[in-house]
C-alpha cells in the first residue's frame, strides 16, 4: 500500500521532517514556482506552506487528493480557508508557536525606547561617543499598560512585573478575577491611555480595532510616554502617529508592524524616536521550529482521521452530516453575540441546542460557538480546539444545554451568556428550509427573522413613530444600502429593536451619529467573517 503524500513547498526546520516519522512519501516543491506547484500538489494528500505559497482556488482545484494545508505559522492570509472547507480540505495552523517570540520582541521594544539602545549602537558605530545624548529612564516603578491581556498580553505582564513596574491592562473581555490572577489592574481604555509610561498593543485587526490609537488617544498619552505595536498593522494610525511624534506629543514609539509591508518610503522609519523592527514577531528559530513540529503533528492527525487540535476549520473531521449545517450558523451567531456582549466582560456562556439536532452528536457546536465569540476579540488566531482554553484563562464558565423539544422550529441554536455588570445577553438562530439559510431568530428576547448577511447592524431605542425614517435617511445619504431589515417589539411604547442587513461596513462615525440621532442604548456593527 502506497504511503500519503505530504508535500513541503516551502523550507522547513528538519524537526519538521523528523515530527512527520517515516509513514509518509515526503516530496519538496518550490511554493513560488507556480507550474511546479501545480503539477505537484496534484498527488498530495497534505501540503506543508509557510508565508509564501499562494494556497488558492486553482491550487485546491489541481489537488483532488488534499485531505489538509498545514500553515507553519500562525496568519493564514495566504491560505483560501473558504474555498478549502468548500473542498472538504482542512486548515490547520500553529496559533502558539510564536506566542513567547512576539511577547519578547515587545519586551526588547520596551527596553530600547526607554535606553535608546539602537541610536545608541548607531552613533558609536560610527565613531561618535555622545553619553549625554542618549540619557534614559528606568523601567523601575513606571506603568506598563496592556491593550489587550490575551496570552501574550499575559507574557508580557509577567516579564515586565519583573523589573518593578506596575501592569495595567484593557480588555474588555478579561474579567476582574483573572486579572488579578496576573497581578494586572482593569482600567478603561481611556484611563489607560492617560496613565501609562509605556503602552502596547496587542488586539485583533477588526474594523472597531483598525486605528484605535488615533488622533485622540495620542493627545490623551503623557508627553515623556512610547506605544508600541508588535500586533497588527493599522491598529496604531499612522498618520496620527507622525503627527503625535515630530510635535512631541509623545516621547516615542517602536514599530514592529505596518499598515503596508514593507512600508516603503513611510516617513515613520526616518524619525529619531522611533525603532523599528522587519514584522520580527515570530522570527526566531525556536518559534520557527515550534510551528513546523505543531504543523506535522496536525498533519500526522488529520491524515489518520483524528481530532485535530490546531483545526481552523473542521471539514473532514468526524462530524455528522445533520451537525455540519449548524457549525457555520453557530460560529456566526457567536460573532453577533461577542458584540451585543462587549459592555462588560463575560463571566458565563450556555450554548443551548434544541429540536431534531440533539439526536446526533453536537459537541462540535460549543467549540464552534466559542470560536465565533472569541474570533474578532482576542489577538491569538482561534480554532475550534483552542477557544474552550481561551474562555478557561477568562475565568468564563461554559455549558452546552440539550433539549429535544423545540415548539417553533426544527433546530434551533442560542448562545446566552452573564456579564460582570449582572446583565445578559442571547442570540437564537436556525437554518430554515431546503437550502439551510442560516437565520437570526431571536435577539436579547426580542424574536425576529433575519438572514445572516456579512454585514449586520443591530438597534435598540425607545418606540416611537419616525425612527425608520430617521436612521433610513441616515444610511441612504451615506449610501449605505440597507437590504434587509427587521423590528421587533415586546410592548407598546417600549423598547423596539432594529436589526439590519447592509451590503457594505458602516463607519464607526456613522453608526455613532445615528445612535445619537434615535437615543439608542444599543448601537452595534457586527462584521461576520467566514
Amino acid at each position: 500500500m502506497s504511503k500519503p503524500v505530504v508535500l513541503i513547498a516551502e523550507e522547513l526546520s528538519p524537526a519538521t521532517i523528523e515530527a512527520l516519522g517515516p509513514d509518509f512519501d515526503v516530496r519538496v516543491v518550490d511554493g513560488t514556482d507556480r507550474p511546479a506547484l501545480l503539477e505537484a500538489v496534484h498527488s498530495a494528500n497534505a501540503i506543508l506552506v509557510r508565508s509564501a505559497t499562494q494556497v488558492d482556488a486553482e491550487v485546491l482545484a489541481a489537488a483532488p487528493n488534499l485531505k489538509v494545508i498545514a500553515r507553519a505559522g500562525v496568519g493564514l492570509d495566504n491560505v483560501d480557508i473558504k474555498g478549502a472547507t468548500a473542498a472538504g480540505v482542512m486548515v490547520v495552523n500553529a496559533p502558539t508557536s510564536n506566542i513567547i517570540s512576539a511577547a519578547e520582541l515587545t519586551c526588547g521594544h520596551i527596553l530600547s525606547l526607554a535606553r535608546h539602545i539602537p541610536a545608541a549602537h548607531a552613533a558609536l558605530a560610527e565613531g561618535k561617543w555622545k553619553r549625554s545624548a542618549y540619557t534614559g529612564t528606568e523601567l523601575y516603578e513606571k506603568t506598563i499598560g496592556i491593550i489587550g491581556l490575551g496570552r501574550i498580553g499575559a507574557l508580557i505582564a509577567a516579564r515586565m512585573q519583573s523589573f518593578g513596574t506596575k501592569v495595567v491592562a484593557y480588555d474588555p473581555y478579561v474579567t476582574s478575577a483573572r486579572a488579578q490572577q496576573l497581578g494586572v489592574q482593569l482600567l478603561s481604555l481611556d484611563e489607560l491611555i492617560e496613565t501609562a509610561d509605556f503602552i502596547t498593543i496587542h488586539m485583533p485587526k477588526t474594523p472597531e480595532t483598525t486605528g484605535m490609537i488615533g488622533k485622540a488617544q495620542l493627545a490623551a498619552m503623557k508627553p515623556t510616554a512610547y506605544v508600541i505595536n508588535v500586533a497588527r498593522g493599522g491598529l496604531i494610525d499612522e498618520d496620527a502617529l507622525y503627527e503625535a511624534l515630530t510635535n512631541n506629543v509623545i516621547a516615542g514609539a517602536g514599530l514592529d508592524v505596518f499598515v503596508s509591508e514593507p512600508p516603503t518610503g513611510s516617513p515613520l522609519l526616518g524619525l529619531p524616536n522611533v525603532i523599528t523592527t522587519p514584522h520580527l514577531g515570530a522570527s526566531t528559530d525556536e518559534a520557527q521550529e515550534k510551528a513546523g513540529i505543531s504543523v506535522a503533528k496536525s498533519v500526522r492527525l488529520a491524515l489518520s482521521g483524528e481530532l485535530v487540535p490546531d483545526a481552523v476549520n473542521v471539514a473532514g473531521g468526524v462530524i455528522d452530516p445533520y451537525v455540519r449545517p449548524a457549525i457555520p450558523l453557530v460560529e456566526k451567531l457567536g460573532q453577533v453575540f461577542s458584540g451585543l456582549a462587549h459592555t462588560s466582560p463575560l463571566t458565563s456562556v450556555d450554548i443551548e441546542v434544541r429540536g431534531e439536532i440533539t439526536q446526533f452528536d453536537t459537541s462540535v457546536l460549543k467549540l464552534a460557538a466559542l470560536k465565533g465569540i472569541f474570533t474578532n476579540v482576542v489577538s491569538e488566531s482561534v480554532s475550534y480546539v483552542n477557544a474552550p482554553l481561551l474562555a478557561e484563562q477568562r475565568g468564563i464558565e461554559v455549558r452546552e444545554l440539550r433539549e429535544e423539544e423545540s415548539p417553533e422550529y426544527r433546530t434551533m441554536l442560542t448562545i446566552r451568556g452573564a456579564l460582570s455588570d449582572g446583565t445578559q445577553v442571547s442570540v437564537s438562530g436556525t437554518l430554515a428550509g431546503i437550502k439551510q439559510v442560516e437565520k437570526v431568530v431571536e435577539i436579547n428576547g426580542y424574536e425576529v427573522d433575519v438572514p445572516i448577511d456579512d454585514h449586520l447592524i443591530v438597534m435598540q431605542y425607545i418606540d416611537r413613530p419616525g425612527i425608520v425614517a430617521v436612521y433610513g435617511k441616515e444610511f441612504g445619504d451615506a449610501k449605505i444600502n440597507i437590504a434587509g431589515m427587521q423590528i421587533a417589539r415586546q410592548n407598546l411604547g417600549g423598547k423596539a429593536l432594529s436589526v439590519l442587513t447592509v451590503d457594505s461596513p458602516v463607519p464607526a462615525s456613522l453608526l455613532e451619529k445615528v445612535r445619537v440621532a434615535i437615543d439608542a442604548d444599543v448601537m452595534l456593527e457586527v462584521d461576520i467573517t467566514d
